[in-house]
């Protein structure tokens, strides 16, 4: 019975060329486009998640910005300077377990750096050794500022790899281990860091404290920056943001409502937020091939409804000599089947040929930033599993689309079906 299943199909689909080839590259172009999607999309999340995982910390930085609302007398517009007394509330019994790994770094100051005759300009601030894994600095040539610095007070720096190009043309690196002169006072270049060419503000970090040393005996700072353990989701954190800078406001008298006196930057909200957009982005990408499918669909569907129509006198005959209404039925969804799962995997196939083409070609191009270059694909695939699970999705929608005019066909009386031509 099932060979003569088999045999009958063959021989619709061999007698319908044109029909079948269409209903075909329907199915396929519908699950191409999908495969083709996904696997774009995957690739420039991949990019995206990479390329920022380079930037992005996980922890909190707090700094004293300007007031926006007058308060207690104090005019708005106030310039809030952070203090000793702030970092040792941060790191007080309050938060203990909650905050951790509090580090802080200094004002800054303008200097110009020279060496040989050559001059250029930047801002000494002083930072510890955490200061590099906390902002994610990337190191050119040589080391950054380490422990011993700190303790014993050295003068030396690490610059900007754009600085170094202007104080020893061809040969940046060649900086390391140079003695050179910022303002009257001379440090010996230990590190170079990669810096954006079009940052104007370009640091200079020398041990901190070196700088209280030297450009500031107070208790200012310009910066905290610690990591939490305890809030997970989003309205945790910004339940933690509030208590924590609504008690520094009430330190240096800041109105409540004021959100401009103390500058927060947490870097798990915007992990989290971008988690979020990465899961929108993708939920848009299978919105957009489920699309495709339904063209398909449709295709199988209308394809299905004009066969039941041409071959009803058949069906008739079928009825006539005692064929039952499920035997027609199972015909019909199989033709249907057959249709979209060949040319569903077909289609699966050539998708996920197109991603393996796009990751060597467009996934190997690399795009310059400034200050490095990033590649705009990274690994633009597909899995198998989702691929196949994608073409399954479409077999059982095409076979559904041709259950309804099968399901009309097997309920024909004969002597209606025999009038039809």
């Amino acid at each position: 019975m099932r060979i003569e299943i088999i045999h009958e199909i063959a021989s619709s689909l061999r007698n319908n060329k044109l029909r079948t080839a269409l209903t075909g590259f329907a199915v396929s172009w519908g699950i191409f486009l999908l495969i083709a999607l996904l696997g774009a999309g995957n690739g420039l999340m991949n990019s995206f998640m990479g390329n920022i995982q380079d930037y992005v910390t996980l922890d909190i930085s707090v700094e004293g910005w300007r007031t926006s609302k007058p308060y207690k007398g104090y005019k708005e517009r106030r310039r809030i300077q952070l203090d000793q007394k702030d970092v040792n509330y941060t790191k007080g019994t309050d938060w203990e377990g909650v905050i951790e790994n509090v580090t802080t770094t200094t004002s800054s100051t303008s200097s110009v750096l020279s060496l040989e005759g050559r001059t250029v300009g930047g801002w000494i601030n002083g930072v510890v050794p955490e200061y590099q894994e906390q902002n994610k600095i990337k190191m050119a040539a040589g080391r950054f500022i380490n422990p011993t610095d700190i303790r014993e007070k050295r003068k030396v720096m690490v610059i900007a790899l754009s600085q170094a190009k202007e104080l020893m043309p061809g040969k940046p690196e060649e900086v390391v281990g140079r003695w050179i002169a910022a303002g009257s006072i001379s440090y010996q270049v230990v590190g170079i860091y990669h810096t954006d060419e079009g940052d104007f503000r370009r640091r200079v970090n020398i041990p901190y404290t070196t700088y209280k040393g030297i450009y500031d005996s107070s208790d200012k700072i310009e910066s905290i920056t610690f990591n939490v353990n305890g809030p997970k989701t989003l309205e945790e954190h910004q339940a933690f943001e509030e208590e924590y800078t609504g008690a520094l406001k009430r330190m240096h008298d800041i109105a409540p409502d004021d959100n401009q006196g103390i500058w927060v930057m947490n870097g798990y909200t915007q992990n989290l937020q971008m988690n979020k957009a990465q899961g929108i982005l993708r939920i848009a990408l299978w919105i957009l091939g489920l699309l495709t499918l339904v063209s398909g669909i449709v295709g199988v569907s209308n394809i299905m409804l004009i066969t039941v129509k041409e071959r009803t006198h058949e069906f008739g005959i079928r009825k006539a000599i005692g064929a039952r209404p499920g035997a027609i039925l199972k015909l019909i969804i199989s033709e249907s089947i057959c249709i979209t799962a060949v040319f569903g995997y077909a289609g699966m196939f050539l998708g996920m040929i197109a991603c393996e083409i796009m990751d060597k070609t467009v996934g190997q191009k690399a795009v310059d930033i400034g200050f490095e270059e990033i590649r705009m694909l990274v690994n633009p695939t597909v899995g198998l599993d989702v691929a196949l699970e994608a073409t399954l999705l479409l077999i059982i929608a095409g076979t559904l689309a041709g259950a309804v005019p099968a399901w009309k066909a097997a309920k024909v009386k004969p002597i209606e079906a025999l009038r039809a031509e």
